[in-house]
């Protein structure tokens, strides 16, 4: 059979698929069924940095009232176990390295680059093989600037980065008014991978019960499109890695990121939706694809048909209808 296995942040993958950060990568026993089932690494869901900071005062606070806090004791405060959801995190984290065979990236979801940076080298010490940080600011605020916004996405990798050798991928958000530009300079910082797009709450409006309520918890199938125009347009373009996810609902979407240049794709919707044993099937019917078309290695076709290298280029930069409805 055709040979799926790839590289994504330096790490050596036997598929193109990685189980995404979510409730379904928190415990041993589901990244074990994940394994099983033949991802090619799992990304543990998410820590956010509001719990990270918590636990960071508690230890401030903690060392205080043990006469612990002056200057001989910051080495102390670099080791010191720290618990609750920390706690808990490193050792999910360690256990799963101790267990299963696959990548393990650990997850941080950040929207600033003060205090926790540090915590990262934790995670590095648990043993995690990279380090992805979910980063997003909604840009909701009408007296910050755009460049204020895109300044915190650079301040977090350029922390991190100097408190870890081990890879570091960032997730970001479609968000931005130049979104090429802010991919290729993201891409230039030496982080290893870019993950294009992150998902995140929608509200709606319950006209009923007049409250604001979530919505759209799961991805859409069409939505695919959105991060399949710019792995597109930014292959070959940018000095790292790329994931795609949001919309990958099956086999065949997964074989339209790779041909527009993507290094893996991330799944997570289609996971809680038809169970984690949907990525034995997807690997199977790549294979089947592969066989089909004569291609020995992802390497074969990937980024065949990104936008550098397409026969029409300007397909992946059309905005307008035009075409379309003009033939109604």
């Amino acid at each position: 059979m055709p040979d799926i296995s790839t590289t994504y942040l330096g790490l050596n993958l036997k598929s193109p698929i990685i189980a995404a950060s979510s409730g379904l990568t928190n415990s041993l026993e589901d990244i074990k069924k994940i394994e099983k089932a033949g991802a090619g690494a799992v990304v543990l869901k998410s820590l956010f940095e509001e719990e990270i900071v918590t636990e960071m005062e508690r230890d401030l606070h903690r060392m205080h009232s043990q006469n612990y806090l002056y200057p001989e004791t910051m080495d102390y405060y670099d080791t010191f176990d720290v618990e609750g959801t920390l706690n808990d995190y490193v050792k999910l984290l360690s256990d799963c390295k101790k267990e299963v065979d696959i990548p393990v990236i650990a997850s941080i979801n950040c929207v600033t680059a003060h205090t926790w940076p540090s915590y990262a080298r934790t995670l590095q010490d648990a043993g995690a093989d990279a380090i992805e940080l979910n980063i997003f600011t909604l840009p909701s605020d009408t007296d910050r600037k755009g460049a204020d916004n895109e300044q915190v996405y650079f301040d977090v990798v350029d922390a991190v980065l100097k408190e870890v050798n081990i890879p570091v991928s960032i997730k970001i958000s479609h968000y931005f008014s130049n979104l090429a530009d802010i991919i290729t300079r993201l891409s230039k910082t030496g982080i290893a991978g870019l993950v294009l797009f992150n998902r995140f709450y929608s509200p709606d409006i319950d006209v009923e019960n007049l409250e604001v309520i979530p919505t759209h918890i799961f991805s859409q199938e069409h939505e695919y499109t959105m991060p399949l125009r710019w792995i597109a347009i930014t292959s070959n373009r940018t000095e790292c890695d790329l994931a795609a996810t949001t919309g990958i609902h099956e086999s065949r979407t997964i074989l339209k990121m790779l041909l527009a240049g993507a290094n893996v794709v991330q799944l997570a919707s289609v996971l809680y939706k038809n169970g984690v044993e949907t990525i034995e099937r997807y690997n199977h019917e790549l294979e089947k694809w592969m066989k089909k078309h004569d291609f020995e290695k992802l390497s074969d076709f990937r980024g065949t048909l990104s936008q550098s290298k397409a026969v029409n280029p300007a397909g992946y930069l059309r905005v307008q209808f035009m075409k379309q409805f003009s033939q109604k």
